[in-house]
């Protein structure tokens, strides 16, 4: 069990947490859900221990495991010792047993050291350590020659992978994920549902993937009303208490207010006549009837309506055979498609395989080696890039960076975009050198709505987004009347508003399916997409 007893957490005059105390069971998972900056983080470190609370205390099981964000805090260890460091009594007592063996003469006292260390490393599972790691390792798509590299050989996304994988290894009794989602493609976030879903001990993760956390925790733990509230359920099911609970205390606060009204009337028109008793008894009726304490909730969720300028032809782009090749490698096989007025495709695949490839092609970011990329009548596209560098420029304010993009526009029409994107009142100036990923994305996801163009290409547009915000957008996209391509592995995205998927393969042609993706999965069972 993690036990939460009287915590408190400011920074400077804004209070995170304040004497929250809360209980995590074993056997049970965790969300751990709340909007930008109600403290997520900052709570899964003080769980951890990475970082203490200004006041109570946090009680931890012996072995936990921590998913760590320093993906380049080991370059040169080797990955599967990376895993193996996951559990911290088998690391320590295999590094203290090579240590012996390497002596150049072994005494008695270090012979019976080495019987207690084996006796450690047996007990730990360490005889079959590698080859449980390696399992993880390839669970989480990073191929078996890669394990014998150092970190440094692999690129960012799959250094994040491996820390998963430490963070899961050894058995350990509570598991603290912070978007263990992060750069994972589908097939990896279901092998990794699949072993949460076996998982005996206490999970408590963070994430912005709905569909993920439906699919794995029993319990939701939200940050809100600026306290830590636990529902029983995954997250739909929490959405839902929540909401209920919510409109019982209004309901219950509304008919409060008509009785006292009812009385204070009754108290007014009689205070000075002969019915004294009866005023007396109003008044302390009044004085029962105290309304439930219904503090401001501080999720807060974009409004995202995309809209059209003009409408595009019926035949909107038609790929001819398009390639894409890097040196020898063929990453986009001959690939030819006809999309058509108002669809809505997603493109999906495996880390790696050339999603980001194919979209940048689309969107003309990206010369084909081979074929054609041609647009209908009058089609106007907008593209959300994965790589969000240098794309709202610095030195300037969230306002004022609309403001250059768009003269005709009066400043109270800026404002109303901005205030619909979360940028209300003094927001509205925040410099753009200190934007956060999702707000980054929120003025890049304006930018879109200012333009109204009837074709949208958006590679990831949820990274970094909180649920709120990719609910928003998926609402958005569904009620858009143009056509949409977007890539992306928010499962729940996917099978809400996709019409037709494009699922992109390491050396095989990109398979068009012209449907829903639960019937692509149901239809190819075959393919490394896997049904949970």
């Amino acid at each position: 069990m993690i036990s939460v007893q009287n915590v408190s957490k400011a920074f400077g005059p804004k209070k995170l947490f304040e004497d929250v105390n809360v209980a995590f069971q074993p056997g049970r998972r965790y969300g751990l859900t709340g909007p930008n900056g109600a403290g997520k983080s900052t709570f899964m470190k003080i769980l951890s221990g990475e970082l203490e609370p200004d006041s109570g205390q946090v009680f931890r099981p012996r072995k936990l495991g921590v998913l760590r964000q320093d993906h380049f805090g080991y370059e040169s260890v080797r990955v599967l010792d990376v895993v193996l460091r996951g559990n911290a009594i088998l690391w320590k007592a295999l590094d203290e047993k090579h240590a012996l063996l390497a002596k150049p003469q072994i005494s008695d006292e270090d012979g019976h050291r080495l019987a207690e260390l084996e006796g450690v490393i047996g007990e730990e599972d360490g005889y079959s350590a590698e080859a449980d790691a390696g399992e993880l390792l390839e669970g989480l798509g990073i191929e078996t020659r890669f394990h014998d590299e150092p970190m440094k050989a692999l690129p960012g996304g799959l250094k994040l992978r491996v820390l998963l994988a430490q963070a899961l290894f050894g058995r350990p009794d509570g598991l603290l994920l912070d978007e263990p989602t992060n750069n994972l493609d589908i097939d990896s976030i279901r092998w990794l549902e699949l072993f949460l879903e076996e998982y005996q001990g206490v999970l408590v993760t963070i994430s912005h993937d709905r569909h993920f956390l439906n699919a794995i925790c029993t319990h939701i733990a939200d940050i809100d009303y600026e306290a830590i509230i636990t529902y029983t359920g995954a997250y739909d099911d929490m959405v839902k208490q929540k909401g209920q609970v919510r409109a019982r205390i209004e309901a219950s606060n509304a008919e409060k207010q008509k009785k006292v009204e009812a009385l204070q009337d009754f108290v007014a028109r009689f205070s000075a006549g002969t019915r004294a008793s009866q005023v007396q008894s109003r008044k302390r009726a009044i004085q029962k009837l105290k309304m439930e304490d219904l503090k401001r909730s501080n999720i807060a969720a974009p409004f995202i309506k995309f809209e059209l300028a003009k409408q595009s032809g019926r035949q909107t782009l038609e790929l001819l055979d398009v390639e894409k090749r890097f040196g020898d490698l063929v990453v986009i096989r001959p690939f030819a498609a006809l999309v058509t007025r108002g669809e809505k495709i997603a493109v999906v695949g495996k880390a790696g395989a050339g999603k980001t490839t194919l979209v940048k092609m689309i969107a003309g970011e990206l010369a084909p080696d081979a074929g054609t990329v041609k647009w209908g009548h009058q089609a106007q596209v907008g593209y959300l890039p994965q790589d969000h560098a240098g794309v709202v420029r610095k030195g300037t304010t969230a306002f004022g960076w609309l403001r250059e993009l768009e003269d005709k526009l009066s400043n109270e029409e800026i404002s109303g975009l901005l205030g619909r994107m979360l940028f209300s009142g003094e927001e509205r100036m925040k410099p753009t050198d200190t934007l956060s990923g999702g707000e980054t994305v929120r003025m890049l996801l304006a930018r879109l709505m200012l333009f109204k163009d009837n074709v949208l290409v958006l590679d990831e547009p949820t990274n970094h987004l909180d649920l709120e915000s990719i609910n928003s957008l998926g609402e958005g996209i569904d009620r858009y009347e143009g056509t949409a391509i977007f890539v992306t592995h928010d499962q729940e995205l996917i099978s809400e508003v996709a019409t037709r998927i494009w699922l992109v393969r390491k050396g095989e042609p990109v398979l068009d399916f012209p449907g829903k993706f639960d019937e692509l999965l149901e239809k190819h069972p075959e393919l490394e997409v896997h049904r949970r």
